[in-house]
């Protein structure tokens, strides 16, 4: 018997979800997506980089998918002729102090099953990337780019062909879930499911409190904010040029990255977003931050965070600083390089009550009703790797 599924949220997780729904042959497949396009936030405002698995906790969800996703990503763009480049990625210690940070991700890399790995000193360094400066660095020869819009497009297609709908403009306003069956209510109609995943990214936790879930973790929206490098500059990336992370934060913090067409984007940063899809500092929802400033965890956040949390926002607003973060990995770059501010993305950081950032993918069932709960990075290059995990822990879906 053919199963009626829902998936909310048309970003690349819930694309590649639906898609491996679809292909399956035994389910009747609607994707509802509350934008007029696929990939309209996280997925269509992120740098598009394959992560190869450097970072992650050996083991972790994050670990596993990664490595597995990594290889799908790279196959399925062989096979839909979509762009796929893998230009490497150097994680560099600009100081001694930060090489037993590089040691621990170093051994976090070998674990995990990059491919190809290699720890190197300045010299090689400047045969990668002629003008980065540091003492020394982890390089990641097959870390790739891609268009991850364009993925989630042609997943979309894959869809279609298959049987399955994707309805656009179609946001949803209230879920009833019943013994059998769920009922979604959207603002084009409503639709009964016998089986509903939930993939919506910045407003994922409104979703699971329609749902009857617990309104922990909530989301935190963070803006990612991107500088171009001037056309006339960008010989000085050849690839990825990447800071050694702080463990104690989930960002990577401002880095380098040549994109799939060429240009050379510099940063993020990580500023705490004012509206759950706040774009700019004129983007403000009364509603989220003040959900956010009365979150229980709120206080343990800003006690552990704060110094942090004042060094983003200062480079935000002061281009000088945001420019003397860069600097330090490419001394020869210049203020008037950084030509203007790209396209900014925001991130959906899971935040539980007692303060914690949560670090790996989380998933809940409740009932008939799958809720992602975490998805940040690597989720994009995860992506076809939870759609496989989510049908067969949570759907009991063979793949």
């Amino acid at each position: 018997m053919t199963e009626r599924i829902g998936v909310v949220g048309g970003g690349i997780v819930g694309m590649a979800i639906a898609r491996a729904l679809a292909l399956t042959g035994d389910a009747d497949v609607v994707v509802l997506e509350k934008e007029r396009r696929v990939a309209a936030h996280q997925t269509g405002h992120n740098s598009g980089v394959v992560h190869a698995g450097l970072y992650y906790q050996p083991g972790s969800l994050k670990a596993v998918l990664c490595a597995r996703g990594r290889a799908l990503t790279r196959d399925y763009c062989q096979d839909r002729g979509l762009p796929y480049r893998e230009v490497g990625k150097l994680v560099v210690a600009v100081t001694p102090e930060e090489v037993p940070r590089l040691d621990d991700i170093e051994r976090r890399a070998r674990a995990n099953g990059v491919p190809d790995l290699a720890r190197i000193g300045p010299e090689q360094m400047r045969e990668i990337e002629p003008h980065v400066a540091g003492v020394a660095a982890v390089h990641s020869p097959h870390t790739a780019v891609v268009d991850y819009a364009a993925i989630t497009e042609a997943m979309a297609d894959d869809v279609r062909r298959a049987g399955g709908r994707v309805l656009l403009s179609t946001e949803v306003t209230g879920v009833r879930a019943g013994e059998r069956t769920t009922t979604v209510a959207t603002t084009a109609g409503s639709h009964t499911f016998d089986r509903l995943i939930v993939c919506a990214g910045l407003q994922s936790d409104l979703l699971a409190r329609m749902v009857g879930a617990s309104p922990s973790p909530r989301i935190l929206p963070f803006r990612g904010e991107y500088w171009t490098l001037a056309p006339s500059r960008t010989d000085l990336v050849s690839g990825m040029i990447y800071p050694v992370p702080d463990p104690r934060f989930p960002f990577l913090g401002v880095h380098f990255t040549r994109g799939v067409y060429d240009d050379v984007h510099v940063g993020p940063n990580a500023v705490p977003a004012l509206a759950r899809e706040g774009y700019g500092w004129g983007d403000v929802s009364v509603r989220d931050t003040l959900g956010s400033l009365t979150w229980p965890g709120a206080p343990a956040l800003f006690r552990q965070h704060w110094r942090m949390g004042v060094r983003e926002i200062s480079a935000s607003l002061l281009k000088p600083l945001y420019f003397r973060q860069a600097r330090a990995f490419v001394p020869e770059l210049r203020p008037s390089d950084l030509t203007e501010k790209a396209e900014a993305g925001v991130r959906a950081q899971a935040w539980a009550a007692d303060g914690a950032l949560v670090d790996d993918f989380a998933v809940d069932q409740i009932g008939s009703v799958t809720l992602l709960r975490n998805a940040p990075s690597p989720a994009a290059t995860s992506s076809m790797a939870i759609a496989e995990y989510v049908l067969r822990e949570h759907l009991n879906i063979p793949v």
